[in-house]
């Protein structure tokens, strides 16, 4: 990020503990960059810390978050949202005095403020992946797992945010479950194939778990790039469609669920499955 390293400059997970657990003061104007659910979260907190959110701002042509919420923080709390933009520059000396911000027309601006909260873009909590060594998925970032979230070393599993980044604490429970079963299922005995590679062509961006066996049965989670209307997602194994399905929207930092009732189509034999949308 071009600029200077003034205080004031936060990502989301230091804003909440400075404000949740430390009771810090985080200043008075801030601005925070992203405009998904966790963006709107972190505004929230901004808001409850006593300072007020001066703008919000995307890369993207829209919010990635529910209309009623995107409307409710522009409408009736006043805050603005700047889509199409990025952050140009930070300003300021020992403390921020400003975003240098750039739409897509090439025009900058100049967004007084003390406080700046950058928020998206995340990856998984996966350092402890890194050090033992695990094969990460090079689209997630987290440890490459089966519909079992079995990883690749033997009696290690993963899910929730060590697994794909950001997802819904309702996801990283569903997960956290079916990885228990997974579980006492490794230490009485039963062994599982190793399944085939699972993966996704752009604008799709990542899919987790990132291996299939026929006997999977929990649903996948995906992201993509771009903003899609109307998408069909197909997925196919050597020319041969195993499910299509189409989606009402799809939205970049939005995820995207896919059901597992299709992996009994699966020939363990036919090479890896691919998941594309049209």
């Amino acid at each position: 990020m071009p600029g200077t390293r003034p205080a004031g400059v936060h990502t989301t997970g230091e804003l909440q503990r400075a404000v949740h657990l430390h009771g810090q003061d985080i200043g008075t104007r801030a601005l925070v960059v992203g405009a998904e659910d966790v963006s709107y979260a972190a505004a929230g907190t901004v808001r409850a810390a006593g300072a007020t959110v001066v703008a919000m701002l995307t890369e993207h042509t829209r919010p990635q978050t529910a209309a009623a919420r995107a409307a409710d923080f522009r409408l009736r709390q006043g805050v603005p949202l700047l889509t199409g933009t990025t952050v140009a520059e930070l300003l300021g000396h020992g403390r921020l005095s400003g975003v240098r911000v750039r739409h897509l027309d090439g025009r900058t601006a100049v967004l007084p403020c003390d406080t700046v909260v950058f928020t998206g873009d995340f990856v998984p909590d996966h350092e402890l992946a890194r050090r033992a060594r695990l094969v990460l998925d090079p689209g997630t970032r987290g440890p490459a797992v089966d519909g079992t979230l079995r990883t690749s070393r033997p009696g290690v599993f993963a899910a929730g945010s060590l697994l794909h980044p950001a997802e819904s604490a309702a996801t990283a429970t569903r997960e956290g479950v079916h990885a228990a079963g997974a579980v006492l299922a490794h230490l009485s005995g039963t062994e599982r194939p190793p399944g085939v590679p699972l993966s996704v062509a752009p604008p799709l961006r990542w899919i987790a778990p990132n291996r299939v066996t026929p006997s999977d049965r929990l649903p996948y989670v995906l992201r993509t790039t771009t903003e899609l209307t109307r998408p069909v997602l197909y997925v196919t194994q050597n020319g041969r469609v195993l499910h299509r399905e189409r989606l009402r929207t799809a939205q970049p930092n939005r995820t995207l669920r896919l059901p597992a009732d299709w992996t009994h189509r699966v020939d363990p034999d036919a090479g890896p499955v691919r998941v594309t949308v049209n």
